[in-house]
């Protein structure tokens, strides 16, 4: 029987945020990111956090470690982060060089966490911020099961379908009990 290795743990950077020592190394240029991500095979995640929020820490040391998760977006998805607070320059999708302060309140951003979920391919983003080009947004922290979810709705495209989110999670609930109960 093969022992699993364990999940690292995160690390708190000088700025007060968690950091996975697999989250994409970038010079936040967005283009790149969502091509280095493409290249990889993987989707974009954009995780907007920020200093003392409970809820990243959260994420970071309870959701991204859970075995199952952790290895689902780890196959799956390459994470950047953008501090809420930070200074650092992004250039955003449509071109725009700025701050992550400033790009977080372009993005209307307004909660800690939020994920953005980007599309799959340049020819998506081109000429739209972030928040425009977004395919799904996830503001705060959600439980195991719910977060999970959320990752898998974006990587099999079921937006594309217009399947709404809320019906993904009550039918792979449903599945998972053995179907729904029958009146």
């Amino acid at each position: 029987m093969a022992i699993a290795e364990p999940i690292p743990q995160p690390t708190k950077g000088e700025d007060g945020i968690y950091r996975h020592s697999w989250f994409l190394e970038t010079f936040l240029d967005l283009n790149e990111d969502l091509a280095t991500a493409i290249e990889n095979k993987k989707r974009l995640v954009i995780f907007i956090e920020q200093r003392g929020c409970t809820y990243c820490t959260k994420v970071q040391t309870e959701l991204l470690v859970d075995p199952k998760i952790n290895a689902y977006i780890r196959k799956h998805f390459e994470i950047v982060q953008i501090d809420m607070w930070g200074s650092k320059e992004v250039t955003d999708f449509d071109g725009e060089v700025t701050t992550e302060k400033k790009l977080v309140r372009k993005w209307g951003s307004l909660f800690t966490p939020t994920i953005v979920f980007l599309p799959d391919s340049l020819e998506k983003v081109k000429g739209k911020s972030g928040a425009q080009a977004a395919v799904a947004v996830m503001p705060g922290a959600f439980g195991k099961g719910t977060f999970l979810a959320l990752f898998e709705w974006v990587q099999k495209k079921r937006y594309e379908t217009g399947e709404h989110f809320q019906k993904y999670v009550n039918d792979r609930y449903w599945k998972k009990h053995g179907g729904r109960p029958v009146k």
